[in-house]
């Protein structure tokens, strides 16, 4: 049966029809003429080849066929409700594994408190944090569905996706509290001592050279790391300095760590949470993405 024939309006009457068994009363509940339901009736005998309603002292009876219809009928109808219109989740009752692209700088602050919240709104999600190694792999990620949500730099991720701004970060100079540049720090003492870089590619330039290229200047990178969360102890147990984003500092770090502005003009970074368009009417998704945008926004 070629299904590209079928109305599925005439499936609509034909349920109302089997359930009245009377064509002026169907009529009357469907707002049609009663021409009009006696042509559906006929369009639907010509489609299942039966008479499905017929004609014995003074009341039309279903015939086998109809009766046997009537159950799979009012099924397929339902189905097609909740596929063109589905019923709102209790998100209590998803059972959901999300799988988000984040570097562990915001994923070290967030985790926490993601977990604590999920746990209370949305106890059946679970998540996966999948390592971000760059702008263009997170946005594959999203496109191939081996990821729900990226958090990153996207400059123009294209109209399949949905791109907001989270927040705009700003870089802070952090060495061990009793560096020898940090008595007097400016340009000079900076660049006087080797510097630690963060690359989950290993790249060794970032942001900070383009800068001091500008000025004729350089820095010597003494070591890359993956990790922000490996910069820390890195700093207290050496004379490296790192330019950070301003959120990566811990919260203790007045007893251990000289923070300062740095000395030069090194433009901050808006940090985007993005996904697919596919996943615009994910329930668990778009709750995920919810505690991500209040948490990365509130700074908690």
């Amino acid at each position: 049966m070629n299904l590209r024939l079928i109305d599925l309006n005439l499936l609509v009457v034909l349920d109302v029809l089997l359930d009245e068994a009377h064509v002026s009363r169907a009529a009357e509940r469907l707002a049609l003429s009663q021409p009009a339901a006696s042509s559906a009736l006929e369009r639907c005998r010509h489609l299942f080849g039966d008479p499905l309603l017929l004609r014995g002292r003074g009341v039309m009876r279903l015939t086998p066929k109809a009766e046997a219809l009537r159950g799979p009928l009012k099924t397929l109808l339902a189905d097609t409700v909740k596929l063109l219109d589905p019923p709102v989740i209790d998100l209590a009752d998803l059972r959901q594994t999300v799988r988000i692209v984040m570097s562990d700088f915001p994923a070290a602050v967030i985790a926490g408190p993601m977990h604590r919240h999920l746990a209370q709104t949305a106890p059946g999600i679970d998540l996966v944090i999948v390592p971000w190694v760059g702008a263009a792999a997170a946005q594959e990620a999203l496109e191939k569905g081996e990821a729900d949500l990226a958090v990153s730099v996207f400059p123009d991720p294209g109209e399949v996706f949905r791109r907001e701004t989270l927040l705009h970060e700003t870089y802070v100079v952090a060495m061990r509290r009793n560096h020898p540049a940090a008595a007097d720090f400016d340009l000079e003492s900076w660049l006087a001592f080797p510097h630690v870089l963060v690359s989950g590619r290993g790249q060794i330039r970032g942001a900070l050279d383009e800068a001091l290229a500008v000025l004729g200047r350089a820095r010597r990178v003494g070591m890359v790391v993956p990790s922000f969360l490996i910069v820390p102890p890195l700093l207290e147990a050496s004379d490296l300095i790192a330019l950070l984003p301003s959120r990566c500092i811990p919260a203790d770090a007045a007893g251990r760590f000289a923070v300062f502005e740095p000395p030069i003009a090194v433009e901050g970074f808006p940090l985007h949470l993005a996904w697919h368009a596919r996943r615009d009417r994910d329930a668990g998704v778009q709750h995920v993405a919810g505690n991500l945008r209040a948490l990365l926004s509130s700074g908690e």
